[in-house]
């Protein structure tokens, strides 16, 4: 519940302090005294729209702190726990400010966070209902989540939620794997000539490299064979020098016997140039046959390699993954082959999810069926004494097996006829404003404290109305004060005497200056506010005597 109000700055409050206990709380004063501020006020820290104009003329900003006091269980918290924030047992603190610049902070647990969240949580907290405010009654959505929570339908409700999701993953996981079986039956001729290209062409991982230098190798020998050759051919060939010079030196030899010590010198410079070329000749020949090669080998690891480098291209893969593209390509094939096989089994698994969906949901729909019509017995109930004697209300539920959601297959709204013999339809079409009102606290107290936030603010719904209908609006809001906290602002002295607090709303100050403030009123205090509700501007002294008699009758009631 709403535990503590502190407001700095707002319109027309400068500081403002409301502590609020459980039960049934009235705020009352004259007209143009601040109820409207202070509820809107207690709207921005609950998450309500910002605006500069609420910050006081002259102040930098505005601020409003909301203390709640729930339980560890509360969706609030739990909220409060899923987005990071410190949830201690203790209080539950939504805090507000507002700078005359526009901008807005907000904080929870002393914690920076989110106005959508700050939204989010407030509306677990407190629902502020009005005479023109519609926010409870205009979603049908809201009337769906009322009647759950009526009939109890919880459990329901979350096994027909269950069942959709696995029903939606069924059928996601059928769809992509349609898509895919479709998608590899388009490429299967495709894929067999690529995995069979592939698959003859064998690759085998590091192979680009080890052929690369395999046929560098060979066109280095290749060069150098050329080269060796024609050294061979220069020593030994056709034209080589060794036997002229070999037949030079034995013609020398004999001339040298003939004249000594002439020809000694060149013989043996001549026999020395033969046996470096005999040796040259035998290096070469050696060199020769080191780089000797196969011309066909060269042929045969280029054109390996050729092929590998084309089919790396034609793939737009590196010759190193064309093995792993062989394989996926084949287990695509494989895909499609058991994909039929697997495509049948999901279909089959989508049908019985769906079979699953399609009992659970008609199970809700039956259990609201049968909980519309005693929550519009108990609502029915109330209007008489509400003035509403001649109303009907009506729980409508629109169910279509075929437009599966996750909160089932029904529609439900909540309809009315305010007279016989008219048309019904939709509450907020039919209804006017004061009806309307009326309405919502019959329709508040049927469901007690079931389906609403644990503080419920009412703003002025006894507008328009006295006497007995005044009085039957006060008896309810006090039965519904017996089981969560009920703030009310009236006008109506019959509500105003059954609360358990009177808050009293007023404006003070001169011409320059008017604040507005707030004081809890005694015993006597509340008699004198009551009369004045009564009487208006001069309260007489009948009616304080009638305002003493409200007092009595409901404290004996009580």
């Amino acid at each position: 519940m709403l535990a503590h109000l502190s407001i700095r700055d707002i319109v027309l409050i400068e500081r403002l302090d409301i502590d609020f206990p459980a039960g049934l709380s009235v705020l009352t004063g004259e007209t143009g005294a601040g109820k409207s501020i202070l509820l809107d006020a207690l709207s921005l820290a609950l998450g309500a729209r910002g605006d500069a104009s609420l910050v006081r003329h002259g102040a930098a900003q505005g601020s409003v702190t909301a203390v709640f006091n729930v339980p560890h269980n509360h969706p609030a918290r739990a909220l409060a726990r899923d987005n990071g924030f410190d949830d201690a047992d203790g209080d539950l603190i939504l805090r507000r400010s507002q700078s005359a610049d526009g901008r807005s902070r907000v904080f929870i647990n002393d914690q920076p966070a989110s106005v959508a969240l700050l939204r989010e949580i407030g509306r677990t907290l407190v629902e502020i209902h009005g005479q023109h405010d519609d926010r409870a009654l205009v979603d049908a959505a809201a009337h769906r989540d009322l009647l759950d929570a009526f009939g109890g339908h919880a459990g329901a409700a979350q096994s027909v939620g269950h069942a959709w999701r696995a029903w939606r993953e069924a059928e996601q996981a059928l769809s992509r794997h349609r898509a895919r079986v479709e998608a590899a039956a388009r490429e299967a001729d495709y894929l067999r000539a690529c995995v069979e290209e592939l698959s003859k062409l064998d690759p085998q991982p590091g192979e680009e490299t080890a052929l690369a230098e395999q046929r560098a190798a060979m066109m280095r020998a290749e060069k150098a064979a050329t080269d060796i050759a024609d050294a061979q051919e220069v020593l030994s060939g056709q034209n080589a020098a060794v036997p002229q010079l070999a037949s030079l030196m034995r013609r020398l030899q004999r001339k040298a016997e003939a004249a000594p010590g002439l020809l000694d010198d060149i013989v043996d410079a001549l026999d020395e140039a033969l046996v470096s070329l005999d040796a040259a000749q035998v290096a070469v020949d050696a060199a020769l046959r080191a780089a000797a090669f196969d011309p066909q080998a060269l042929e045969q690891a280029e054109e390996r390699l050729f092929s590998l480098r084309a089919a790396a291209r034609k793939h737009s893969v590196a010759v190193d993954d064309l093995a792993a593209l062989r394989d996926a390509m084949a287990a695509d094939l494989a895909d499609l082959d058991a994909g039929e096989e697997r495509l049948a089994a999901l279909e089959k698994a989508a049908r019985a999810a769906r079979d699953a969906y399609d009992e659970a949901a008609a199970h809700l729909s039956e259990l609201r069926k049968g909980t519309a019509a005693a929550l519009a017995r108990t609502v029915m109930a109330e209007l008489p004494a509400l003035k509403l004697e001649r109303a009907e209300f009506i729980v409508e539920i629109a169910s279509e097996p075929e437009d599966r959601a996750e909160t089932g297959i029904d529609q439900v709204e909540f309809w009315v006829r305010t007279n016989p013999g008219t048309r019904p339809g939709p509450i907020m079409k039919v209804a006017s404003g004061g009806e309307l009102s009326r309405f919502l606290l019959a329709l508040k107290v049927a469901l007690a404290d079931r389906g609403s936030a644990p503080t419920l603010v009412f703003d002025e719904i006894d507008t328009g109305v006295g006497g007995a209908v005044a009085d039957a609006i006060g008896q309810r809001l006090a039965r519904l004060a017996g089981r969560i906290q009920v703030l009310s602002v009236t006008h109506a002295p019959q509500v105003a005497a059954r609360a358990g607090t009177h808050y009293l709303i007023s404006k003070s100050g001169g011409a320059d200056k008017v604040a507005t403030g707030v004081a809890s009123l005694a015993r006597q205090a509340r008699q004198e506010e009551i009369a004045r509700m009564l009487a208006g501007a001069t309260i007489t002294e009948e009616a304080r005597a009638a305002a003493e008699r409200l007092l009595r009758e409901n404290a004996a009631a009580e």
